[in-house]
């Protein structure tokens, strides 16, 4: 007897179609069989499907079957196809002979799941990407344990159905007991705002910095903080969150893709993600990939749509750093091995700082200024290239602490940054200004003649490269938004120009 089940393999975050194939012989010793490029962890799974056949009151197979897991050419990785192979098994077995009422149709659904000894199912990995394929495979529905089952409900056009144990499957499969129904979830309605416990205002002075940081939020432009250890550089990077808008649902239903991917979801993302790996994070951990050439989500991609925020950046690895080229210029990492290539999306807000010298304040004569030199060259000059803000913030004195006033709250800068996006929407559509290339950057950055005069002095002084000549503009872009400015004159230019500090340093 044969049995098809469609299943998922995960490659990145992305989930791949694969069909789990059961066939019982009639004649031949009593074997499994399984084939199709399993790892470890597949493999394994028939001793784990043999016990919890066997706990959960069926018998195991009597006579030779094969599983194949089609296509034969993809490598399979996982526990995920447990529940896959044990419902072809119980289906193809004598237990359930051909022509048992079968409905739903089992080739018609989507199952994954892991199976505990006792029979018990536990999550898995990529739900959501599950959810996403079987939609666009036009499949009735998808089978996922109860863990996971919350998190494929977010994607509309899909039957979820959440289960408990493998008793339960089969007697769905069978026209016995329905499996429950997860209710999808209106991903408009869930969504909010993040509420980091840092606020804008309970940071005493710093205004150029968190007119810079205002600038970023609103173009989605990188930003570097520059300053003496306990001048505010984390407190105002920790309080970014605050500043950003809710996500979009699309973006919402990526970032839980992500997560799902990586593990580490419970449900939809509500908030935009904030990261903050420590500077001895490896160039995997940072940027993805993985043990066994399975690739896996780095942090570069767990704060897609977020925060990356970076803290003592000249501490962090030279390869770590200079894996970052890729994503902060494309939005996008490429993680090849062995066993394949995957693209995972990155298109984040990174947030770096950095102390001037290694003993973290500035040092003053011209020993002082080869130090910081020699410090500040542990960042490349093509990653310095590719951050558009560069921002000098210095140590605040006592008298500002004690009498300054609190300034602007994180709720009402973040109504600028969404009364600015709102403009960049309706001009160019849902690309930033951070991100815009070639022509509609020549389309909508159009700059009058003194902030052109500016700018092409600023080209010859400073030596600026032609990306940072292109970032300058795109600041100005939002700089004038942010004035309310349709075009963009040379005081918007000014600015932009002054948050080019290491340009200016010469550094």
């Amino acid at each position: 007897m044969h049995v098809t089940i469609p299943s998922a393999a995960l490659v990145g975050i992305e989930a791949m179609p694969c069909e789990v194939e059961v066939s019982v012989q009639s004649r031949g010793l009593p074997r499994i069989c399984l084939v199709g490029l399993p790892d470890l962890a597949i493999r394994e799974s028939i001793e784990r499907i043999r016990s919890a056949m066997g706990a959960s009151g069926f018998d195991p197979p009597r006579h030779r079957t094969t599983v194949s897991l089609a296509p034969a050419d993809l490598r399979k990785h996982g526990p995920a196809f447990d529940l896959p192979i044990a419902l072809g098994l119980l289906l193809a077995g004598p237990g359930c002979p051909e022509g048992a009422p079968r409905r739903p149709d089992p080739s018609r659904w989507m199952v994954a799941g892991e199976l505990g000894l006792d029979g018990a199912l536990r999550g898995v990995r990529g739900a959501v990407g599950m959810a996403i394929l079987a939609r666009r495979m036009r499949l009735e529905g998808l089978v996922l344990p109860a863990a996971s089952a919350p998190e494929a409900a977010v994607v509309e056009g899909i039957d979820v159905r959440a289960a408990d144990a493998l008793p339960g499957v089969l007697a769905h499969f069978l026209g016995l007991a329905a499996l429950p129904r997860i209710p999808p979830v209106d991903v408009r309605a869930a969504i909010g705002v993040a509420r980091p416990a840092i606020d804008f205002c309970d940071v005493r002075g710093q205004a150029v910095a968190k007119r810079a940081l205002l600038v970023a939020a609103c173009g989605g432009h990188n930003a570097l903080l520059i300053g003496p250890a306990g001048c505010g550089k984390t407190m105002m990077a920790r309080a970014m969150p605050g500043i950003l808008p809710a996500l979009e649902p699309d973006e919402a239903l990526e970032v839980t893709r992500i997560m799902s991917a990586a593990g580490s979801a419970g449900g939809l993302a509500v908030e935009r993600p904030f990261r903050a790996p420590h500077h001895t994070a490896s160039t995997v951990a940072l940027v993805g990939g993985g043990a066994s050439g399975v690739p896996r989500p780095g942090e570069v991609t767990l704060a897609h749509h977020g925060i990356l925020f970076m803290d003592e950046l000249p501490e962090f690895g030279r390869s770590a750093l200079e894996a970052l080229r890729e994503p902060l210029e494309d939005g996008f990492i490429t993680v090849a091995r062995a066993h394949g290539t995957a693209r995972f999306p990155a298109r984040s807000l990174l947030v770096a700082a950095m102390n001037p010298t290694a003993r973290g304040n500035r040092a003053g004569g011209a020993a002082g200024a080869r130090e910081e030199r020699r410090y500040m060259e542990r960042v490349s000059g093509p990653i310095v290239d590719r951050i558009d803000l560069h921002v000098e913030v210095p140590a605040v004195p006592f008298e500002r602490l004690a009498g300054a006033p609190a300034g602007e709250s994180s709720e009402q800068m973040r109504t600028r940054v969404e009364r600015v996006r709102a403009v960049q929407r309706a001009r160019q559509g849902p690309t930033l200004n951070a991100h815009l290339r070639a022509r509609a950057l020549d389309d909508v950055a159009r700059l009058d003649g003194a902030g052109r005069r500016l700018l092409g002095d600023a080209l010859e002084r400073l030596g600026l490269s032609a990306r940072a000549y292109d970032k300058v503009r795109r600041v100005a872009r939002t700089v004038a938004d942010l004035e309310g400015c349709a075009d963009v004159r040379a005081e918007h230019v000014a600015e932009a120009i002054q948050y080019r500090v290491l340009d200016r340093h010469g550094a």
